[in-house]
C-alpha cells in the first residue's frame, strides 16, 4: 500500500487487500503488508499507523512485520548495478534505466482477465534507481516480490500497464514470475471511480458512520466476486472457505450504499442485546459522546431492531441524554392533554413502562380521545419529535422527575 500523507485510506485499497487476504488464508499461505514509501517523514509514519489500525479494526491480519520499500534501497542499488554490468540496464543522467525489449510482446495469463499480450514497442526504458539513489516503484516492487517469494500478486487494474515492465525486470534477474490477478476498481452509481462525491470512501468514515467491521468486510468481499450469485450474508470463515479468484469478475463493481446499510442492519440485529449495547457504548465513546453508559445500555433494546447504522442512534434516542425543545406548532392545542398527563404521571407507581401505559390509556378514556390523540402531544413534549422509540419505555428511561419537567415545559410553551 502507498501511504497517503493525509492518513486517508481509500476503501478501494482495503478491497484489494481483502481479496489478497481471502486468497492467502484459503490456501494456507502468507500475506505481507508492504508500504510503498518514497520518504521517511513523520506524516508517512502516521499514515502507516492509520493503515495498520484500519486493517486491525476490520479483522484483517498479515504475516510478519510490516515492510517498507526504502528498507531495501541498498539491495536495489546492488541489483541495478549488476544489471548495468550485464548490459541489461544503463546509466542516464545519474539515474539507472532498464533496457526494455523493443520487439515482440510481453504476455501473461491474468487469473481475472485472461491472456494479456502487451506490445513491447510501447514499453519505455523505465528508471530503476533515481539520481538520488532511491529505487522506483516499478523496480522495488518486483524485486521485493522476488526476495519475499511472492507467488501471487493481486492488485487493482490500474497496475496492468506496470505488469509487463515488472515481468521483464523479474526475468532479467533470473527469477520466477508470479501469478498476476488484476481486480477492477470500485465505481459509484454514476459509473465513475468511487470518490468523495459519492459519499464516504475512507475506512475511517465508514467506521465513524457506525458500520460494523464484519458487515463492511462481507459487503466488500461481494464487490466483484460472488460464490453462487445468491448467498449474501457470509461469516469471515465462510468467505475464506468459498473465495475463488476464478470467480472474480473483470467488470467494475458498483458501490451500493443502500445495500451496505441493509447488510449492516442485518448484522446489527444478529447481535445479542448485550453485544449491541456494547457496540453502541464503544462507538459513542469513539465519536466523543459523553453520554451515561448505563443509560445507553438501558436504551439499547429500544433501538436494536430499528437502526441500520450506529450513527442513527443519536438522532433516534438522543432526547434521553440531552434536553429537547419541541416545536410549539406541533403542540398546538395540546396544552389540556399535557396538563392532564402531568397529573397522571405524577401518580404512576412504580414508574415503569407497563404501569405508565395503563395510566395513560385510562387517561385517554377519561378524556374521550383515541389513545393516539393523547399520546402524540406527550411524545412530542418528552422526545421533541413525533417519531421516537416506544413512548412508555422512553418515559421510564427519562424517569418521573425529568418526564414531568418536560411535559410542564411543553405545556407552558404551547399555552
Amino acid at each position: 500500500m502507498a501511504p497517503s500523507p493525509t492518513g486517508f485510506l481509500h476503501i478501494g485499497g482495503i478491497h484489494t487487500f481483502l481479496f489478497n487476504w481471502l486468497f492467502a488464508r484459503q490456501h494456507g499461505g502468507e500475506i505481507g503488508l508492504r508500504i510503498e514509501n518514497t520518504d521517511t517523514s513523520r506524516e508517512v509514519a502516521e499514515a502507516v499507523h492509520h493503515i495498520e489500525d484500519s486493517l486491525r479494526w476490520l479483522g484483517i491480519d498479515w504475516d510478519g512485520p510490516t515492510t517498507f520499500q526504502l528498507d531495501r534501497i541498498d539491495d536495489c542499488k546492488r541489483v541495478a548495478e549488476r544489471l548495468v554490468a550485464e548490459g541489461k540496464a544503463y546509466e542516464d543522467e545519474g539515474a539507472i534505466r532498464f533496457r526494455m525489449p523493443d520487439e515482440g510482446s510481453t504476455a501473461w495469463d491474468d487469473v481475472v482477465r485472461g491472456r494479456i499480450d502487451y506490445p513491447n514497442e510501447k514499453l519505455e526504458d523505465v528508471v530503476l534507481v533515481r539520481s538520488d539513489g532511491r529505487p522506483t516503484y516499478n523496480f522495488a516492487s518486483p524485486m521485493e516480490d522476488v526476495w519475499d517469494g511472492i507467488t501471487h500478486v493481486i492488485r487493482g487494474d490500474d497496475h496492468i500497464a506496470n505488469t509487463p515492465k515488472q515481468i521483464n525486470i523479474i526475468r532479467a534477474v533470473g527469477a520466477d514470475v508470479p501469478v498476476y490477478a488484476h481486480v477492477s476498481n470500485i465505481f459509484g452509481s454514476d459509473g465513475k471511480k468511487l470518490s468523495k462525491r459519492h459519499g464516504a470512501v475512507g475506512v475511517g468514515e465508514f467506521r465513524a458512520a457506525g458500520y460494523l467491521p464484519e458487515a463492511l468486510v462481507n459487503f466488500l468481499a461481494l464487490l466483484g466476486w460472488a460464490p453462487d450469485g445468491e448467498t449474501t450474508i457470509m461469516s469471515r470463515d465462510e468467505l475464506v472457505e468459498r473465495f475463488s479468484l476464478e470467480k472474480v469478475t473483470p467488470s467494475a463493481a458498483q458501490f451500493d450504499y443502500a445495500k451496505l446499510d441493509w447488510m449492516n442492519g442485518v448484522y446489527l440485529r444478529a447481535l445479542s442485546e448485550d453485544e449491541f449495547a456494547h457496540a453502541l457504548v464503544i462507538w459513542l465513546g469513539e465519536q466523543g459522546y459523553e453520554w451515561d453508559a448505563l443509560l445507553v445500555r438501558r436504551a439499547a433494546p429500544l433501538a436494536h431492531v430499528k437502526l441500520s447504522r450506529l450513527d442513527e442512534f443519536p438522532a433516534y434516542a438522543g432526547f434521553l441524554f440531552e434536553d429537547v425543545r419541541p416545536d410549539p406548532a406541533l403542540l398546538d392545542g395540546g396544552a389540556p392533554v399535557l396538563e392532564a398527563a402531568e397529573e397522571t404521571l405524577a401518580g404512576v407507581e412504580p414508574f415503569e413502562a407497563q404501569q405508565i401505559e395503563e395510566a395513560l390509556r385510562a387517561l385517554a378514556e377519561r378524556l374521550g380521545q383515541k389513545p393516539r390523540a393523547t399520546f402524540q402531544p406527550l411524545r412530542i413534549a418528552v422526545t421533541g419529535s413525533n417519531v421516537s422509540p416506544g413512548l412508555f419505555e422512553s418515559l421510564e428511561l427519562l424517569g418521573r422527575e425529568e418526564s414531568i419537567r418536560r411535559v410542564r415545559a411543553a405545556r407552558e410553551a404551547s399555552a
